[in-house]
């Protein structure tokens, strides 16, 4: 689920990149090229006035009147070396004042292009022209095509809120299975240990073995009805704790595994005893699951100014540098069964309710991982 997410997210990024990129481009290539179109349609008009002028009476000036005729679309005035207005084409005066409104258009051409000059004897006269009426709108264009992008991402967003929704159901779903999987060893003991007691086969170990593992029942219960909830911390021994849960672990895993634990003896640390005894848990069973049942778990603690620092380290296969954060995202597991929820609940717990911080410290691909935990 988060892979795939994380794909769309890119995806959907690159798109819109790769279509705004292109659009802008486009445009501005394609206003630039009416732009020149516009400029040389001036220039030819201009030229024909000029010969228009210097024209023998004789001489056929028909294309030079055809040219003059055939520019409908860009604006232009003609005036004399004293900025007196000669002539104006494709300018509408009917609504306003004419002397103003070609006083105003004139203004706007000088800001807008370079005049060209046309040489009649001794004296000049000066063409002005600004883009023409389909030009103005061009330059609306990228505006246009901008909305429609901003509206792809907010409909991406929309879409993305649904994968969130997706995502939480999906934790939801992996939380009961998780709850179902945990409650699953203890229940078959319970099980056998009733089909004992029925048959009155039974000693004082049997029933220290069913309160424990009734027990056991209720502590797991108790952990996932914090999640979500504000749970209560309190000062607690870390060796403590560590050891109380390897001790429940270790008749659970093969006999090839070892456990070191270098933890002085005065570090405490303030906790939720319940949850924290599930983060040790998931992250001994991970080690297990790394190295394959066999191999070297140490666990070490150290106090650095106000901080107690924790490294929980084994001898397995290692994780890949690009999938040091991938670990503690849910939905990401390197099991045939799995939810990819444990290292989830992990940081969770460590970040969220006890304000701490765990990362992949180092691995090595083939040797091991040192996870870190800082309280």
């Amino acid at each position: 689920m988060y892979s795939k997410k994380l794909y769309y997210k890119i995806i959907i990024l690159l798109v819109g990149i790769i279509i705004t990129g292109t659009i802008l481009y486009l445009s501005k290539s394609l206003v630039d090229s009416l732009k020149k179109e516009e400029r040389k349609k001036i220039e030819l008009w201009a030229e024909a006035m000029e010969k228009l002028s210097k024209a023998n009476p004789d001489e056929d000036i028909s294309f030079l009147f055809n040219i003059i005729k055939n520019n409908e679309t860009v604006p232009v005035i003609v005036t004399d070396e004293k900025d007196n207005i000669i002539t104006f084409r494709n300018i509408d005066t009917t609504n306003q004042n004419p002397t103003k409104k070609l006083l105003n258009e004139l203004k706007r051409m000088k800001k807008s292009y370079q005049p060209i000059e046309i040489h009649l004897g001794n004296s000049k006269q000066y063409v002005y022209y600004r883009d023409s009426i389909l030009l103005d709108k061009m330059n609306y264009f990228p505006l246009v095509f901008l909305t429609i992008i901003l509206i792809y991402i907010v409909v991406s967003y929309i879409a993305f809120s649904s994968f969130r929704k997706a995502e939480q159901n999906f934790l939801w779903m992996g939380m009961a299975k998780e709850t179902a999987h945990q409650l699953g060893t203890p229940i078959s003991s319970l099980t056998a240990i009733i089909e004992l007691i029925k048959n009155k086969n039974f000693s004082d170990q049997l029933i220290d073995e069913l309160e424990s593992d009734v027990a056991r029942l209720s502590k797991i219960a108790e952990r996932f009805s914090k999640i979500g909830s504000r749970p209560t911390l309190e000062n607690t021994n870390l060796k403590d704790i560590i050891t109380k849960t390897i001790d429940y672990l270790q008749p659970r895993m093969p006999a090839s595994i070892n456990i070191i634990l270098n933890i002085p003896n005065n570090i405490y640390v303030t906790i939720n005893k319940t949850l924290f005894e599930w983060v040790f848990e998931n992250l001994i069973k991970n080690a297990v699951d790394a190295m394959n049942g066999k191999g070297t778990i140490t666990i070490s603690a150290h106090k650095q100014n106000k901080k107690i620092i924790i490294d929980i380290s084994d001898t397995g296969k290692g994780i890949p540098r690009s999938k040091y954060k991938t670990i503690f995202k849910p939905g990401y597991t390197t099991k045939q069964r799995g939810w990819g929820l444990g290292l989830t609940f992990v940081k969770r717990i460590i970040e969220v309710y006890h304000k701490g911080k765990i990362f992949v410290k180092s691995s090595k691909i083939g040797e091991g991982t040192t996870l870190r935990i800082i309280l």
